[in-house]
Order: structure tokens, then sequence, then C-alpha cells
């Protein structure tokens, strides 16, 4: 039961952390100025809040079930103030996940009184949910190895994770510019949708290496320079899976930047952009349902130990 909660927990906080820090950092890249005006898709002050709020109580209950595991409490309630400080203040988990609350709570704060389409706030936002997304590279495999070689695997786990955060948040900004108003969306929406998936190309290809790359490291550091044994165990048969929605995230984004993007373009010259549209809205659905399957699939594998 524990086991399939802190899974839970672990899958939560990911999603809820990467579309906290995600979504401003791919306003700030590609829609800055139109959140500054007023943007009628942009409106995701609402999300931040809400996302901020849900979190800090997600944090919590993810630092009391490392100190149930690590006190060896047969219930959560069995817990005692100084079981929690032990663990706060005797290992690295449990002070990175005092810090990831901490980080959740300043960006509740931000998020709450930032002024109408402040950017210093959204910057604030993005930078405190940072903080706390960077902080579960130390609940994980992440944390796993000492000296110089410890901080290289950290590093890696960071990068990956906010990589894939900004991911997530263009999915989320793209999703909400195609659903806002699927009967049909003004004409100003639709030619900022088809800017911002072009002007997606680059920041999307350093992402998708940056994936790769930390990926392939975090590979290295966990198993080694090998696949003997991988396909043993279920840590291997669900790496697999990970990568298998991985490549199809990567033929989606492929798809949407050669084939439906210019096909929106085309399509918005002739003033008939609802075919394309169609055809987006299906193409973000699969990628979105791919990029949760990964997110689940990286917080189980946290919880399991390598093969050997």
């Amino acid at each position: 039961m524990s086991e399939g909660l802190g899974v839970a927990v672990r899958f939560a906080l990911y999603v809820d952390l990467a579309l906290l820090g995600g979504v401003p950092l791919f306003i700030l890249h590609s829609f800055r100025r139109e959140w500054e005006d007023g943007e009628k898709s942009l409106r995701f002050g609402a999300l931040l809040v809400t996302a901020a709020a849900i979190g800090i109580p997600l944090a919590g209950l993810g630092l009391a079930l490392l100190a149930q595991s690590m006190s060896g409490a047969e219930h959560l309630m069995d817990l005692r103030p100084s079981i929690l400080a032990m663990v706060v203040g005797g290992t690295d988990a449990g002070l990175a996940a005092a810090i990831r609350i901490v980080a959740l709570m300043l960006a509740l704060a931000c998020a709450v009184s930032m002024k109408y389409r402040c950017v210093s706030g959204l910057w604030a936002v993005a930078g405190s949910a940072l903080v706390a997304l960077a902080s579960l590279a130390w609940g994980g495999h992440g944390a796993m190895d000492d000296g110089a070689r410890g901080y290289l695997h950290l590093a890696a786990d960071i990068v990956h994770l906010i990589a894939a955060a900004g991911w997530v948040g263009a999915l989320t900004v793209f999703a909400a510019m195609l659903w806002l108003r699927p009967d049909g969306a003004p004409d100003r929406q639709v030619r900022l949708l088809s800017r911002g998936l072009t002007g997606f190309a680059g920041l999307g290809t350093v992402t998708v290496a940056a994936l790769a790359f930390t990926g392939a490291a975090n590979y290295w550091f966990i198993v080694g320079p090998t696949v003997q044994g991988l396909l043993s165990g279920l840590y291997g048969w669900l790496l697999v899976g990970k990568l298998g929605l991985f490549v199809l995230m990567l033929g989606l984004a492929a798809a949407n930047r050669f084939r439906l993007g210019p096909m929106l373009e085309a399509s918005i010259a002739g003033g008939r952009p609802e075919a394309a549209l169609v055809l987006l809205r299906k193409s973000l659905a699969l990628e979105a349902g791919a990029a949760t399957a990964i997110l689940l699939l990286v917080a189980w594998l946290g919880t399991l130990g390598p093969p050997a």
C-alpha cells in the first residue's frame, strides 16, 4: 500500500512541478509580449496558483512517506515531529524535501501576489518551481553516488527534469491555444499558435538534445556501459517502455514541426485552418498522453533498484 502510494505521490509531484515550472518558462521564452498584452489564450495565472497550492501538501506527504520508510513506522500517524526533524536534519533526501516545501510556498506567494501579467512575477514563480523540481533529484537514483561522480549524476538528473518540464510546459500552452475555443479559434489566436509552433523548433531541438544526453548519462551512472541483464527484471522493461514513449514523442514533435505546422501556416493563408487544427489537436493529445505515461514510469523507476 505504502509503495503504491509513494509512486502515486512521486508521479503527482512530477506532473505538478513540470506544469508549475514549465508553463511560465515557455511563456517567457515564446510569448512574453503576448503575456504582457493580456492574450486570452495565455490565462495561466489560476493554473499556477492551483499547481503551487496542490504541490505543498503533496510535498509534505512525500516527506512523511520518506520519514516512514526511514524510521520503520507502521503508519503515517505514528510519525512524531522528532522523527521528521531527524530525517530533515540528518539526510540529504529529507533536506531536499523540506527545501521543496519551502520553494512551493514561495511559488504560491509569488503566484498569488503577482500583478496582472507581470513578467518579473512569472520569473519568480518559474524560479521557485524549478528549485522545487530540482530537489526531486535527491529522491531518486541521482543521490546514489558520492564525490565528483555523485555531483555529475545529480546535475544530469536536474537538467533532465528541467528539460522535461520545458517540453511539458510547451505542450500545455499549445493545448490551451487549441482547445480554448474548439469550435473556431479567433484568427489572432490561430496565428499565434502557428508562430509558436514554428518558433519552438530551436528550443525543441535543445530540449531533445538535453533529454537524450542526460538520459544516456543517467543510464551509464545507474546501470553502466552495458545492456546485459537489462530485460531480466521490471526495471529494464519499464526503462524500455519509457524509451519507446520518448521515441513516439519525438516522432509526433517532428510531425508537428515539419508537416502539421507548415500545413497550419498554409491553411491560415487560405483562410481555412479548421482541418489543420483538428490534426494538431490529435497529435498534441497523443504527445501529451505519452508525456504523462513517461512521468508515471519515471516515478515508478525511481522506487526500483537497477539490474545487477
